[in-house]
């Protein structure tokens, strides 16, 4: 059969992983792909601009021509009304398409996600077991016999819901991310992204896995944190230096430290067989001197570490974070010893958090100035521990519950919008700006960032100077992240003028090796080499 995968924005690595178990079962794989410039429901919104380079059309018209039988979808909360307007359309144009949709979203409300008519199989949870299966019954029409993590429409109407199976533990019978997939979109080699485990051993209450951890039913789970072997992350990443220029590799594990024995035999072999710099993610209670030694060593440049806040008795209480003030201390002194670059998370806006929070963290960040604070507001999801709380606590109407499960009212954490009290939301900007520029300014100015200072400014003054700051500072220190978003952007920008004007457009990464990653053919997109744009 012939799968379609519909993507906006940016690589997903879920998305990688389907297409390569699709191919092994012998499917032929495509994309269509939204580059959603100026409003990529992530990163950049800028209304004024995002209409006059909608590619809406573009999308549905790649659907239109790979003729898919299966319509795949991943959405998240931020992009999951969009993904419902492109599957309506695409009915239109192929009433027999049959429809999926999977993922965070899908997972945290799949009834009201099998509701929508254009939907016809819902996966709940990981789908490496039920993905196949799927396409197994859409290609045999099989009697309906009910599938592990899926539920799916009868011709009449009813709903056939399979159970909740555990976790699959051996990663390694996994293929390898299909990056082929992406290569004519995303410049691989500018920033490699992949993942080491799935897992999270924390349930963080504003987090999805807060409740993702939960969904199989009781007893059969399986272990939540699970690895993939040394020699199956080496093998990945030795195709992946063969095939793309690589400049910084990104582990989008959630904590990629879990597992100290694992990470010093793996690290080891990196720093011997790929030495490229890398960044990754860790958590205050998985990061020492040692780990911090053995991480500098390889070619760890960066590490992204969640603060959010500096209350421990709040931290511990109500966002269901258990590291003390003292690991956190002795986290950043590791990373600062063996010059690591700390790119710090730190939420605003958290229902019920003291104040002097904000003043507590301030004091952490000019002690040991990180590399960028990337600062978040306070945001319900759906399925979350959070927003169970904040029902609870009236925080949330029923209605603004209902919009929230829709996708209708979701910003990812950029919007002040959740925060109604005008004195706090005015703090909370002074201290963002002050966390925005402690990573550029000298020492000794640093203690004279005066919140009230900040705080008598216009709000929206804060907010500009906020947004700017992060993203000047950014290109002058040559982030990764964000060169790589930018480059991205022009990339994608000068191709949409290119084909205003008819002109060729060059795919976004280079290929080095013609070798495809296992699982993935060497045609490609339905009979096309990936090689090449299309």
């Amino acid at each position: 059969m012939r799968i379609t995968f519909v993507a906006i924005g940016w690589e997903q690595l879920s998305i990688g992983l389907l297409s390569a178990l699709a191919q092994r079962e012998g499917h032929e794989v495509g994309l269509a792909f939204s580059v959603a410039l100026f409003n990529d429901r992530y990163n950049l919104s800028l209304p004024a601009l995002a209409p006059f380079f909608d590619d809406q059309k573009g999308v549905l018209e790649t659907i239109r021509k790979q003729r898919p039988d299966v319509l795949v979808f991943s959405p998240l909360t931020g992009t999951y009304q969009w993904m419902l307007s492109i599957a309506e359309e695409a009915k239109k144009l192929l009433p027999d398409v049959q429809v999926l949709f999977g993922g965070v979203h899908a997972s945290a409300v799949p009834e009201r996600v099998m509701n929508q008519p254009q939907v016809d199989y819902v996966c709940v949870g990981e789908g490496d077991v039920a993905f196949p299966l799927i396409l197994k019954d859409i290609e045999r029409g099989s009697p309906p016999c009910p599938i592990p993590n899926t539920r799916f429409r009868l011709p009449d109407g009813r709903i056939i819901k399979g159970e909740q199976a555990g976790f699959i533990q051996d990663l390694d019978s996994l293929p390898f991310f299909d990056k082929t997939l992406w290569e004519n979109h995303m410049n691989l080699g500018d920033l490699y992204f992949t993942m080491a485990s799935r897992g999270c051993p924390y349930r963080c209450t504003f987090c999805f896995n807060s409740f993702y951890a939960h969904l199989p039913r009781e007893g059969h789970a399986g272990k939540y944190v699970r690895q993939r072997g040394v020699e199956h992350m080496m093998s990945e990443l030795r195709l992946a230096k063969q095939r793309y220029k690589l400049r910084v590799i990104e582990f989008e594990d959630d904590v990629f430290t879990v597992n100290k024995k694992w990470l010093k035999e793996f690290l080891a072999q990196y720093k011997k067989e790929i030495n490229v710099p890398f960044q990754c993610l860790t958590h205050p209670q998985y990061m020492d001197d040692e780990t911090a030694r053995w991480l500098a060593d390889a070619g760890c440049r960066y590490i992204q570490m969640g603060i959010q806040t500096m209350d421990d008795e709040f931290k511990h209480q109500t966002i269901k974070r258990y590291e003390n003030s003292d690991q956190v201390h002795r986290a950043l002194e590791a990373m600062k010893k063996h010059k690591i670059h700390a790119k710090l998370d730190h939420m605003f806006g958290l229902p019920g958090e003291p104040e002097a929070a904000q003043e507590a963290a301030r004091q952490l960040y000019i002690q040991y100035p990180p590399y960028r604070i990337q600062t978040f507001w306070t945001n319900y999801l759906p399925g979350t521990e959070l927003t169970r709380q904040a029902r609870e606590k009236g925080l949330l109407s029923v209605q603004e519950l209902d919009r929230l499960n829709d996708g209708l009212d979701c910003d990812f954490y950029r919007s002040s919008s959740k925060v109604q009290d005008p004195r706090k939301r005015k703090i909370y900007k002074a201290y963002e700006v002050i966390f925005k520029l402690i990573p550029i300014l000298p020492k000794a100015a640093l203690n004279r960032l005066n919140p009230e200072f900040f705080a008598a400014l216009p709000t929206p003054l804060c907010a500009f100077i906020s947004f700017f700051s992060d993203a000047l500072i950014g290109l002058i220190k040559r982030n990764p992240d964000h060169l790589t978003y930018a480059k991205h952007q022009l990339h994608h920008l000068t191709r949409f003028f290119l084909r205003k004007m008819g002109l060729p457009c060059r795919p976004a990464t280079t290929i080095r090796a013609r070798r495809p990653f296992p699982a993935t053919r060497s045609q490609g997109i339905f009979g096309r080499d990936h090689t090449r744009g299309h």
